[in-house]
């Protein structure tokens, strides 16, 4: 199994558009010649647009773009931009009148950083499909897209919280590919579970130290103090993809097993304070059997929750695993 570089993806196309100043952003993913997806929603805040399309009962059988914003609901905007970019470049569901770009997406909640004033918008997703559209190379990672302002570790609010971003990891077994983008915006900490090692989340400043959410929690309840209301202000969204040929319950079932990935590397995962959701995208090119593809799916979105701490760079007084780690 080797590692596939963004630029190796043979059927997708990533492009970010983000506002530096404001700290929001937006990331999506291109189909063009239409996706088979699917989505599992496992928190409990989610924001989301166009998932019952993806449900296996209802009629439509193809996406075009997936998108992944900041902005909290505001951010759902973006997909407007995004279907302007596609109908343009005429891709999209063909009524017979005009042809319709089916851009299912999700949000994370970034307000608390930044201007929160400023969200993605539709000129921002039409930004970002058009750097997609003219995606030549790899792209940058951390700061960028939907993970310009995500952060983690938020239970006891703001002076706590640590920087993080988007990540991708991909692999190739063959002529299968199977990749993953993710940006994290979780309430809990992020862990390398193969080094048994933590490497973000709650941080105490004063004592220069790495705290454990779950056990945070736990004393809280304990002793009834410091209660922190985080419900609705984190998630963790992202984006499997996949050249393997599955049908829409199958590619269903995909983003169902990736959630695997979430679980192994954030430690606390799909709580009521976080909207945790995953997309998969399948360009049905190549036969492969749905558990291999589970397997390889489940170990990119592991490894890109892991680049999205590892690329993320310290903003203001926010610190990252960079800044951790010198």
């Amino acid at each position: 199994m080797k590692k596939l570089s963004i630029s190796e993806l043979t059927d997708f196309q990533i492009g970010h558009a983000q506002d530096l100043d404001a700290l929001t952003g937006c990331t999506t993913v291109i189909c063009q010649k239409g996706a088979v997806a699917g989505v599992d929603v496992r928190g409990g805040a989610p924001g989301t647009r166009e998932t019952d399309l993806l449900d296996p009962r209802n009629t439509m059988e193809q996406v075009h773009a997936i998108f992944l914003a900041g902005g909290s609901a505001f951010g759902l905007e973006v997909g407007s931009g995004i279907m302007k970019w596609l109908e343009e470049k005429q891709v999209g569901f063909d009524t017979g009148i005009a042809k319709v770009p089916i851009v299912p997406g999700a949000i994370l909640f970034d307000l608390g950083i930044g201007h929160a004033n400023v969200r993605p918008d539709s000129m921002m997703g039409y930004q970002a499909a058009k750097n997609a559209w003219e995606q030549k190379a790899d792209i940058a990672l951390g700061n960028v897209g939907a993970g310009t302002g995500a952060t983690v570790g938020k239970l006891l609010g703001s002076d706590y919280m640590m920087k993080s971003g988007i990540g991708y990891a991909g692999f190739q077994i063959g002529d299968i590919q199977v990749a993953a983008l993710v940006a994290v915006n979780a309430v809990g900490d992020v862990f390398d579970p193969d080094a048994n090692k933590q490497l973000a989340g709650l941080y105490d400043r004063d004592q220069q130290q790495l705290l454990q959410t779950n056990e945070v929690f736990l004393q809280q309840f304990s002793h009834v103090k410091n209660k922190t209301d985080q419900q609705g202000v984190n998630t963790t969204i992202g984006i499997m993809m996949t050249n393997a040929k599955l049908s829409k319950a199958q590619i269903n079932k995909l983003a169902s097993i990736g959630h695997n990935g979430i679980a192994r590397t954030i430690q606390p995962a799909h709580t009521s304070m976080d909207g945790d959701t995953l997309f998969a995208m399948s360009s049905s090119m190549v036969e492969a059997p749905l558990d291999l593809v589970g397997i390889i799916g489940t170990k990119a979105v592991e490894l890109a929750i892991l680049e999205a701490i590892k690329q993320a760079d310290s903003i203001e007084n926010i610190p990252a695993y960079k800044s951790l780690s010198k």
